[in-house]
């Protein structure tokens, strides 16, 4: 599948002033390892005692399916071919039926509502060539919670079949929707948008810790560009760093170390290392220009960072010390945000070429440069969904900032957010 290239940039609120010389792009094929797998998922039993059963079912089906399809890994046998066959029958299952309309996998759900709305959803899946019940799963709770079951049903399919689960994340994200920037998050579809701060300051630049308990942020509140920590199961905020500009932060593997960027002690842009147990600090880049926007490795070992340093924004790695300094981007004037995917070997970046704003992927192994968006807009932001196979972003292609989701082919484009205007998503990264 043809390709294009890669990423776009936010810095905060100051950064150098932009060049525009051109890049020369270079298209690939990406293909994956394996081939999906045809997966035939016929309607679910119901068995309710309340009014709005089906409808309820009916979410945990379209839930189900639309994770199924996002995946790239599974692979949904078109609805229409179950007319060719016999009618689904849990009890009776005649494989050959839905191996004549090319299906490898089976799923058979039943749903049972109760009279105080409580739902039970029975999910079981079966190998259609070998005629054997694989794995199946009962899960239980609230039918408010009816796509969140879906998801975790989804999430089983891709443990079972080897896959990292993505389906139960979450995305944290900021929007000016209730009058004022705040940090709020959302389930990886866009769906349960919710807010978790509240002031009238600017919120801005999320990231979550690696348990995914926590969200970094910076906040004005105190009338400066101030790095804080809130904790989302006590509620706590904590103050992190303050004095000068402190943003764009990013937590190790390790969940203790944190990379964030600070003005602090001589009024220039650098990067600092701080342990969250000891709250010990290293600083770790020494210039009169500006560093920022720093991203971990996923082994966390080096981190990706932006530069000035050559005369123009670019790339740059350096080993986790702030040693063996080394940049990966050249063509070009204008090159930020790197997201480092999670098994290692790309990093998705913002860069500025002719005026536009877009998202590129530069493979580590290759040096191939892949363009994502194109001639939509201006798209900043990128981050890497925990598997590696998509990534968000925000942009301004339909007027106001939106946040959006695309494979990492620059396929299957989907819109997250409509309210208000939504910018700096971060997506958990476990």
């Amino acid at each position: 599948m043809r390709m294009k290239k890669l990423i776009t940039i936010l810095l905060f609120i100051v950064f150098i002033s932009m060049f525009g010389f051109a890049q020369q792009e270079v298209r690939i094929r990406i293909r994956e390892g394996m081939p999906m797998i045809p997966v035939a998922v016929p309607v679910f039993q119901i068995s309710s005692g309340t009014a709005d059963g089906n409808q309820v079912a009916d979410q945990v089906y379209e839930a189900l399916w639309n994770d199924l399809e996002y995946s790239r890994v599974f692979k949904l046998v078109p609805k229409e071919h179950y007319n060719y066959i016999q009618k689904f029958n849990p009890d009776n299952i005649r494989f050959k039926d839905w191996a004549s309309i090319q299906a490898n996998v089976l799923i058979s759900g039943r749903l049972e509502i109760s009279a105080e709305d409580r739902l039970i959803f029975a999910f079981k899946v079966y190998d259609i060539k070998s005629e054997k019940f694989i794995f199946g799963r009962n899960f239980g709770g609230k039918k408010e919670f009816a796509r969140l079951i879906a998801h975790r049903a989804a999430d089983e399919m891709m443990k079972y079949f080897g896959e990292k689960p993505i389906f139960t994340t979450k995305i944290v994200f900021v929007s000016n929707r209730d009058g004022n920037e705040e940090i709020y998050f959302m389930d990886y579809d866009g769906n349960r948008q919710k807010r978790i701060t509240f002031n009238d300051y600017i919120d801005l630049m999320p990231s979550w810790s690696y348990d995914n308990e926590k969200v970094m942020y910076t906040s004005y509140r105190r009338g400066t560009p101030d790095l804080f920590l809130f904790n989302l199961y006590s509620g706590k905020t904590d103050l992190i760093s303050t004095g000068g500009v402190n943003y764009r932060s990013d937590w190790s593997s390790e969940n203790d170390r944190v990379v964030y960027t600070s003005s602090k002690n001589n009024g220039n842009a650098e990067l600092y290392l701080r342990y969250m147990k000891t709250g010990k600090e290293k600083r770790l880049t020494f210039n009169r220009v500006i560093d920022t926007s720093p991203c971990w490795s996923p082994n966390g070992q080096e981190i990706a960072f932006t530069s000035d340093r050559s005369g123009s924004p670019q790339i740059y790695i350096m080993d986790s010390e702030g040693t063996n300094v080394r940049r990966i981007t050249y063509e070009g004037s204008y090159h930020d945000n790197p997201a480092w995917s999670p098994d290692g070997t790309r990093i998705a970046y913002v860069s500025r070429i002719e005026g536009r704003f877009d998202i590129y992927i530069f493979n580590l192994k290759s040096n191939a440069i892949t363009k994502i968006t194109e001639n939509a807009g201006r798209n900043e932001n990128p981050a890497w969904s925990p598997d590696g196979r998509h990534l968000i972003f925000s942009s301004n292609r339909a007027g106001s900032y939106q946040i959006y989701s695309v494979d990492y082919d620059g396929t299957n484009l989907k819109k997250l957010t409509r309210k208000g205007e939504n910018k700096m998503p971060k997506w958990q990264k476990k």
